[in-house]
């Protein structure tokens, strides 16, 4: 199938970004949420910071419940205590289990009149607040249901990675409404409308000793209380999708069904975009899948860069027959590339 990617590519990048304060330096703006409000396209950013360090420490953000702020805690790098191989976090030398890490993210909002070229606010919509966002709060995913736009995201800390929702009717106030999934739990995505009278979302359990990274479904009454989790689909080893899955963009109405876009990484952390068809009635029944990606990482902006070889989708838009996907590349920046709804429904490969 035809994938466009836009000329722009890629549409922002770290040094698009104002810092939200002066010890820290932006390092990430991707995976974000995405939405129309009035004539605007909306990018729903996750904004990547690092404290500054020194030759002698490494800078740990993290914010503090009891000061109501975010501090920044320096860690001696000649502490035996500690292993500093991995920038991105430091973790204990005896188990390399994550400690602290090196950076923290909050969700700023990017507008757009012609959804090619952004402009960022100065500060963030989002940033953490509560003591299981002490780590950062990341990849959101952004559901319009009637006037309203809720946003799931994820609320890292040292008690885990949960999920939280939080509700916005303008993009420039939120009002919080909590966890909603607790560890370990990501890629929560909710369906834009009610399905025979409950609300639906995907979701990403991460088990401990036994399961994997796949693809769940859970469903609500009021959006805040979730239940009859069920198991929807799951990775394919030694395939594109083979190590992890996780849902993407939230599900379009089709008269097919409900599409999802979600992202699938293989062994070697190469992370790709493919598609399953949900029924309309029944979105727990699974009716197609991608066999091949709609999108993997080709472009060199794709390639390489923080964590090089990675095409990630938190959301999308639709007008008409055409999809146009937002998506974060290798960590670091945002993109966007169009295609044909018939042609993603034309490339799925109907269970039996």
């Amino acid at each position: 199938m035809r994938v466009v990617r836009f000329p722009e590519n890629p549409l922002l990048t770290p040094k698009d970004v104002p810092p939200s304060r002066p010890d820290m330096r932006v390092i990430g703006a991707f995976n974000a949420g995405v939405a129309r409000y009035g004539d605007e396209v909306i990018l729903l950013l996750r904004v990547a910071e690092q404290a500054v360090a020194t030759p002698e420490t490494v800078g740990v953000p993290m914010y503090d419940p009891e000061a109501g702020e975010t501090k920044v805690r320096q860690v001696a790098r000649g502490d035996a205590a500690y292993d500093f191989s991995d920038p991105r976090a430091v973790r204990r030398a005896d188990t390399l289990e994550t400690v602290w890490l090196t950076s923290m993210s909050h969700l700023r909002v990017a507008r757009s009149r012609d959804g090619h070229h952004f402009t960022v606010d100065e500060r963030p919509l989002v940033q953490p607040e509560t003591p299981y966002e002490a780590f950062g709060v990341e990849d959101p995913r952004v559901a319009q249901i009637g006037d309203a736009y809720y946003i799931t995201y994820t609320a890292v800390s040292a008690y885990g990675v949960a999920v939280g929702l939080a509700v916005t009717r303008d993009f420039r106030h939120v009002e919080r409404m909590g966890l909603i999934f607790p560890p370990e739990n990501k890629d929560v995505v909710l369906f834009p409308e009610a399905v025979g009278g409950k609300y639906y979302a995907l979701h990403r359990p991460a088990p401990r000793g036994m399961g994997a990274l796949d693809i769940w479904m859970a469903e609500s009454p009021d959006l805040r209380h979730w239940g009859n989790h069920r198991y929807l689909f799951g990775r394919r080893p030694g395939r594109w999708d083979g190590a992890r899955i996780g849902g993407g963009a939230v599900p379009i109405r089709t008269e097919a069904g409900w599409l999802v876009l979600y992202h699938g990484a293989d062994e070697q952390n190469r992370y790709a975009m493919g598609a399953a068809l949900l029924d309309l009635a029944d979105p727990y029944r699974v009716i197609a899948r991608s066999e091949e990606p709609i999108l993997a990482p080709e472009a060199a902006y794709e390639r390489e860069g923080f964590f090089g070889g990675v095409v990630f989708s938190c959301g999308a838009l639709v007008e008409g027959d055409l999809i146009r996907m937002y998506y974060g590349v290798a960590d670091e920046a945002i993109a966007a590339a169009e295609f044909s709804v018939a042609e993603v429904l034309d490339s799925l490969t109907r269970r039996g």
